[in-house]
């Protein structure tokens, strides 16, 4: 059954081998088949491992490197900060806890510059909260303080500017907290370039601090100094004193500083006898500079020791160039401004000063929207000061 009669004798049985052979090829082909289909089916259907997304996504920070030690040692690893470039090392002790030490690197012009873009100024959107690894609990309140990898207030709170080498000027208008009224207007119609400086007697100074900082204002701390015909001629409460010790001076100026946060540095209220007092000014100003911040002679005085100590102490400092309203009229002021852009063009920088009276305002928020069209770049006092540490 099933043989082909007229076939020639013996092609039978090849042809039947043929095909057996053919059907059994066509079947290990298609297991083969089978067991690719399934394997790529399992992989296709397996889940990634979450850390393999992980690192797909995100390779992470290079790995540390340990440092070599003897035996008998903890181990420890040093990291160098990304931002600040301060060194960080981590030292695990026997019980499993980790020890973090900040260390500032040398400034020896490799890898990161601590003024580098990306440390100046806040983020907007949190520009009314303190970096509270800038702060320090005292008896009188929080100070500002030089942060663990070497990032000081005079950078977190700086207005960023483009960095140009064009004409470069900062208006400070300072004053404000003793006025509701007066400082209300200076925040809501001086240009958000203008630096606004705050008394430290004066009220409310958290609330008025958020607004400014809201309105993109780079802030300083007015501190009131002994002026020539002390008390005769009294700055106010909280007066720094030249005839106090200097742990009372520098309690005053705690206390002072303590009255609100996110200020880049101090500016002085009168103080014509302070600042020309080296005993009385240098522990002041060595204090301001341990703490990252800035100060800015307000220029009022010709003996003043401020320019001297500030670079000795290698602290961004600056002395302001035009007091913009000793006479309290528009067009005056305007003058003054004029004088004031003369400075900057031929200095390449220049500060100018005054209070928060209804006719300065009016002049400073006029003549900056006209110097902006003419290519003049308004800048945070802070940028200025910083100049002088290079």
């Amino acid at each position: 059954m099933g043989v082909d009669l007229h076939a020639p004798l013996g092609q039978q049985d090849r042809s039947r081998k043929r095909r057996n052979r053919a059907w059994q090829h066509g079947l290990w082909a298609g297991l083969l088949g089978l067991g690719v289909l399934s394997l790529s089916l399992y992989t296709a259907l397996q889940p990634v491992a979450l850390s393999s997304v992980a690192a797909l996504r995100d390779p992470g920070p290079a790995p540390e490197k340990p440092v070599v030690q003897d035996k008998g040692a903890m181990p420890t690893t040093i990291q160098r900060s990304p931002t600040s470039g301060a060194n960080i090392q981590r030292s695990t002790l026997a019980d499993g806890s980790v020890v973090t030490t900040y260390k500032p690197a040398a400034r020896d012009g490799n890898g990161p510059a601590l003024m580098s873009a990306s440390r100046i100024g806040q983020d907007p959107r949190s520009a009314t909260l303190p970096n509270p690894d800038l702060l320090e609990e005292s008896p009188v309140g929080r100070l500002p303080v030089i942060g663990p990898d070497g990032l000081r207030p005079v950078e977190q709170y700086a207005r960023p500017w483009s960095g140009a080498h064009g004409t470069r000027i900062a208006i400070v208008v300072g004053g404000l907290g003793l006025s509701q009224t007066g400082t209300q207007k200076a925040i809501k119609t001086l240009p958000e370039e203008v630096t606004l400086a705050f008394a430290a007697s004066g009220n409310s100074l958290s609330r008025w601090m958020q607004d400014a900082r809201r309105g993109g204002h780079e802030i300083l701390l007015q501190v009131p100094m002994e002026p020539l015909g002390y008390p005769g001629n009294n700055p106010g409460r909280g007066t720094l004193l030249v005839d106090r010790q200097e742990a009372e001076i520098l309690q005053e100026l705690h206390r002072a500083m303590a009255s609100m946060t996110n200020y880049t540095g101090l500016m002085n209220y009168m103080g014509g006898r302070f600042l020309s007092s080296t005993q009385a000014l240098e522990p002041v100003m060595r204090d301001i500079a341990g703490r990252g911040l800035l100060f800015l002679d307000d220029g009022g005085s010709a003996q003043s020791l401020s320019d001297g100590v500030g670079k000795a102490l290698n602290m961004p400092h600056a002395t302001a160039d035009v007091l913009l309203d000793d006479q309290l009229q528009e067009q005056a002021i305007l003058k003054r401004l004029d004088e004031l852009e003369r400075v900057a063009k031929r200095n390449g920088a220049a500060i100018g000063v005054a209070s928060a009276f209804d006719e300065s305002i009016a002049a400073i928020a006029k003549w900056a929207h006209e110097a902006k069209a003419r290519g003049i770049e308004i800048v945070g006092v802070s940028a200025i000061a910083l100049q002088a540490q290079e």
